[in-house]
């Protein structure tokens, strides 16, 4: 080999060693202070090593045409531990991202890409595994980079989807919630027997409205959430599904859906509320939908809220 390509071929040595840690850290799409000092870094070493080519810095080769290290090659070995002082800095900030075990094969894979570079280090070259090392890191870091934005994709939309099953003034289950839950049902085929929706609604939110203002209105729907939560935390799952409109879908038998009605009395008469409510139960209407069924609860209801206004006096209209 020509001692000008044997240089030439050193130099592109020399730029791309360091340049394979700096893909690394771009693989991960990481952004800060540090990937920027590597980028300058790699700039600034390229400049050299083309300089460097050209004067005899780096290498020294002798007439054989066998070369050995030039008076400056110091400052490449400064910049190659530059490079891989910044990859593992790079690597334990994104790991900070991970969950504990995914950091632990994360920190393995670097472990062994540092090994693989020490190992010829130490060896003064004899065994070349740096690069076999840094191919091998690039193919598990892309796999567990992969792997990893896969599941924090997942985890975001797990928690999109409890903030839209929630619903922000009560803390019940959303509207959406309960679509989902009318869905599950359906798709189960048909009711269980001990399944027992209730409908529950308030007395009176209107005047509430007109004479106080929807804030008071608010505070009465607030109130009349944590009632029903209270009676039927252990036994159903709490729906707010409109204005004043809660629906609990609940697994109980007759008896005790009579005593949850009487429990729920006697919370909203110690919070000042005034509740109407019904049930219905699933084996009441055999081969009945989730939604039907939900029908069938608000019968109930509207009977318990037309007795009230009809006992009160109110006009229903009205208010």
């Amino acid at each position: 080999m020509p001692k000008e390509l044997l240089a030439a071929v050193k130099c592109v040595d020399y730029i791309l060693t360091p340049m394979a840690g700096g893909a690394i850290v771009r693989q991960i799409s990481f952004r800060n202070g540090w990937s920027r000092t590597l980028n300058y870094l790699l700039l600034g070493n390229t400049a050299f090593q083309i300089v460097a080519c050209f004067g005899g810095w780096m290498i020294k080769i002798d007439e054989h045409n066998h070369y050995t290290h030039g008076p400056l090659y110091f400052v490449y070995m400064a910049v190659y531990f530059a490079v891989i002082t910044i990859v593992i800095i790079e690597f334990v900030i994104y790991g900070k991202s991970y969950r504990k075990e995914n950091r632990i094969s994360l920190y393995a894979v670097v472990l062994l890409v540092v090994s693989g570079i020490l190992i010829q280090e130490i060896s003064g070259g004899k065994f070349r595994t740096s690069y076999i090392a840094l191919t091998i890191g690039a193919i598990l870091l892309y796999i567990h980079y992969s792997d990893f934005s896969r599941m924090a994709s997942d985890d975001k939309l797990r928690e999109q989807e409890i903030l839209i099953s929630t619903d922000t003034l009560t803390g019940m289950y959303s509207r959406y919630a309960y679509a989902k839950a009318l869905e599950s049902y359906d798709e189960k085929g048909e009711l269980p027997e001990d399944l027992c929706v209730f409908s529950i609604d308030i007395n009176g939110l209107k005047l509430a409205n007109d004479t106080k203002g929807h804030a008071e209105g608010d505070k009465l729907i607030c109130g009349a959430a944590e009632c029903i939560k209270r009676v039927f935390k252990k036994t159903g799952r709490c729906f707010r599904t409109g204005g004043d409109e809660f629906i609990v879908f609940a697994v109980l038998d007759e008896e005790r859906a009579e005593d949850a009605l009487r429990r729920l009395k006697a919370a909203e008469e110690e919070d000042g509320l005034n509740l109407a409510a019904g049930y219905a139960f699933a084996k009441d209407h055999p081969g009945i939908s989730a939604e039907k069924l939900v029908v069938e609860a608000d019968r109930a209801m509207y009977s318990h809220k037309n007795d009230f206004y009809r006992l009160s006096g109110i006009d229903r209209r009205a208010h």
